[in-house]
């Protein structure tokens, strides 16, 4: 994070504890207390610093593990269809590297011989947007119909853009814990999906065994700052990011709130990754 937003944090929290106005609800930086309204531009400062390193990014914070996640994400989402002519619509949101999309349009040509399917990928940071765009037009699927990119806020998206009942699949990877309200994400991907579609979240989340979690804890706030400022100069981004991790539900609590948006999440309603650093939720739209 640059010294703005570093500056803009600081001064945020002291304007909070300088008034005694109730007005503005506050939600988490990171481990910081900020006002509610202010999360969307400090969030959007951080990954515009780190958009043109955010794979190196992932692969620090999870030793490359990253990629054997989303792969094992998809295989397990299964995306395409094998009838010629049937559409499958995806919608990726804060996906603006394109990694996931590129992930499904690859696995339903690849698996089903499917390239009807299309993915809207959606992020609320256009530089995100732009490093996605970079990704793709070294594809196959550069200039086609099969994806398209949009700015858009996850808690609200147009719905004359995207409107209700559209999708069959909603994916949302690595993205939930930075938004300010996650009900209203959740809300938003309940209403933009078919009856029938699936809801699909891969997340850090929490680790089960104690003694691997004090391991973990010691390379995230030890190692990962340290790399992001050799990797990128950016000591701050990437400090906030783990402790963002920290700030998140459990996978129990974020299995409720997915039910409580109105999906059937089954019996369990996710899958953890490496004991708990990473987990799948998925869900139903009834």
């Amino acid at each position: 994070m640059h010294r703005a937003v570093r500056r803009a944090v600081t001064s945020l929290s002291r304007r909070r504890y300088a008034t005694n106005s109730g007005s503005d609800s506050t939600t988490h930086f990171g481990f910081k207390e900020i006002p509610a309204s202010s999360k969307e531009t400090l969030v959007k400062q951080v990954f515009s610093s780190v958009a043109s390193s955010y794979d190196v990014m992932n692969d620090a914070m999870s030793l490359g593990v990253h990629r054997l996640w989303k792969d094992e994400y998809i295989a397990r989402l299964d995306p395409g269809n094998d009838q010629v002519g049937v559409q499958t619509r995806c919608i990726d949101v804060a996906g603006g590297t394109g990694d996931i999309a590129l992930r499904i349009l690859d696995w339903a040509r690849e698996k089903h011989a499917d390239r009807d399917l299309s993915v809207d990928v959606v992020d609320i940071n256009p530089d995100m947007l732009e490093e996605g765009r970079k990704r793709f037009r070294r594809t196959m699927y550069h200039n086609t119909p099969q994806v398209s990119f949009h700015v858009g806020n996850a808690q609200e998206l147009p719905p004359a853009e995207f409107p209700s009942n559209t999708y069959d699949l909603y994916t949302i990877a690595f993205g939930i814990r930075n938004c300010t309200s996650i009900p209203d994400v959740l809300k938003e991907a309940h209403r933009v999906l078919k009856p029938g579609g699936t809801f699909a979240c891969l997340e850090f989340s929490k680790v089960n065994n104690p003694l691997f979690a004090q391991v973990y804890d010691a390379y995230s706030f030890s190692v990962i700052p340290l790399l992001g400022s050799i990797l990128a100069s950016d000591r701050d981004s990437y400090q906030y990011l783990v402790e963002s991790i920290r700030r998140f539900p459990s996978q129990g609590d974020f299995s409720e709130m997915i039910k409580r948006a109105g999906f059937h999440t089954g019996r369990k309603g996710w899958r953890d990754l490496w004991g708990g650093i990473a987990c799948v939720h998925t869900g139903v739209k009834m």
